[in-house]
């Protein structure tokens, strides 16, 4: 009916949080530069299966007109409730090429991790903000916007313009598609004969509509997406109000805020004078 809804998608994890010191990620940096890899692979090696929980936040769009921040600015939270839908595991140590999905009743979603050829499957393969299942469409945040043309950018880059076509990256059902043909490292029939213009009179491609990519056009909420998207990066004491609640948290736990400032500075250190004066 054209309507939609803004959401915010969170995956958090199930095994708790648990942070390396600067010092520590920096040693191990040098040592074992794989050790998050080597860990995720033998807690499934031993059945300790990591998974995480999904969750929404969903805010109607005239909400968000009166929200009190800009709700594209990526720096802020919503309050709106997180809605549990379901729940990722890691849990097979096989094949990437033939993955097995497995569904519970909470939408779990089983996924295999260790590839047969680690440099083929994960080496290869390109993830995007862009790529959106059926039913969703990308809001106005400026940073999700670049990220969509980044990601696939960099993809190019780094892996050929055919990057799509490779295993790893294509879709798990068939997708004709004419518009992308040709090039370096193409593989497959490439469409044969059919034409790779739109509406072109030789064959006729029809599309599946785009769902709730319309919505925007509701009420006027177009203009006020526009205005907001405008926003200058003008410093304002609101923008501290969020920051100030995290500081206070941080608090709650020995150590966490001396480590913050700890990590800031050093991140810091190699900015220019003027850097410096800015932040502090």
């Amino acid at each position: 009916d054209g309507t939609f809804h803004y959401v915010k998608i969170h995956i958090k994890t199930n095994q708790g949080v648990q942070n390396l010191s600067q010092d520590e990620a920096v040693r191990l940096a040098g040592e074992n530069p794989d050790y998050h890899t080597a860990d995720l692979y033998k807690a499934i090696e031993a059945g300790e299966f990591p998974s995480w929980t999904v969750f929404f936040q969903i805010m109607e769009p005239q909400d968000a007109e009166k929200y009190r921040w800009n709700i594209f600015d990526m720096t802020k939270v919503w309050p709106h409730p997180p809605i549990p839908v379901g729940k990722l595991t890691l849990n097979k140590n096989v094949s990437f090429i033939s993955p097995i999905h497995e569904r519970s009743e909470f939408n779990q979603l089983d996924i295999c991790l260790k590839p047969s050829n680690y440099f083929a499957d994960i080496e290869q393969a390109a993830f995007s903000p862009s790529n959106m299942v059926r039913g969703f469409a990308p809001s106005a945040d400026p940073m999700l916007q670049a990220r969509m043309f980044a990601y696939n950018d960099a993809a190019r880059y780094r892996l050929g313009v055919n990057y799509q076509q490779l295993p790893c990256n294509r879709a798990v059902s068939p997708v004709y598609c004419p518009y992308q043909r040709d090039g370096f490292m193409t593989f497959g029939d490439d469409y044969g004969a059919d034409p790779n213009n739109v509406r072109s009179d030789l064959k006729t491609v029809n599309f599946v509509g785009s769902h709730g990519a319309s919505g925007y056009a509701i009420g006027g909420h177009e203009d006020w997406v526009g205005r907001v998207c405008g926003f200058t990066s003008e410093v304002v004491d609101d923008d501290f109000a969020q920051a100030r609640a995290f500081w206070e948290v941080l608090g709650k736990q020995p150590g966490e805020q001396e480590a913050l400032v700890h990590n800031v500075a050093q991140h810091m250190g190699g900015a220019a004078p003027a850097v410096h004066e800015k932040a502090f």
